[in-house]
């Protein structure tokens, strides 16, 4: 019997883990919907936005947000960015994905039994988890060296340089 709780209780410590992954960094098309994606509103200004799930912390999704502002500043042919404007929201909720773990056992008729159940449920009818983090960033690219006095100016090489190992990536 201690065998089925000991099982049990390494599937729910498995299922726990696994929920709680913090979002891979890449484009929004990723499963689930969470990644990065820009707006153009000119062409030398954006809206760069990062949205994690929840077990991505609200400073993650921000860092991720620069990170993909930084490429994006290099891919249009710009060396440096300002951030204009930023948001930062998380929120957290239930009504997500849920994974449960059960035990049981008893006797009966002069035999033992035990067993183990694992279920994954998934909420129908439209009802998604409200939990996220999504930091948005407003940035405006140009070229030539950053300005040392213009705060929230970053230059786009330096981000990718100093990020990498923050990102994983």
């Amino acid at each position: 019997m201690t065998r089925i709780y000991a099982l049990a209780a390494a599937l729910a410590a498995l299922g726990a883990a696994a929920c709680a992954t913090p979002s891979v960094y890449g484009p929004a098309t990723t499963a689930g919907g969470y990644g990065y994606s820009e707006q153009p509103i000119e062409s030398d200004r954006a809206i760069v936005r990062y949205a994690g799930n929840s077990a991505t912390s609200a400073e993650l999704a921000r860092q991720y947000a620069l990170r993909r502002s930084a490429e994006y500043t290099l891919e249009r042919g710009y060396d440096w960015f300002h951030v204009v404007s930023s948001n930062l929201d998380a929120r957290s909720g239930s009504g997500g994905p849920r994974v449960g773990v059960g035990a049981g056992g008893g006797s009966g008729g002069g035999a033992s039994f035990g067993g183990v159940g694992v279920g994954l449920s998934f909420p129908l009818g439209g009802a998604a988890s409200s939990s996220y983090a999504q930091a948005s960033l407003e940035i405006v690219m140009r070229r030539g060296p950053r300005p040392s006095n213009l705060a929230n100016a970053y230059d786009a090489r330096d981000v990718l340089t100093n990020m990498a190992p923050a990102t994983g990536r």
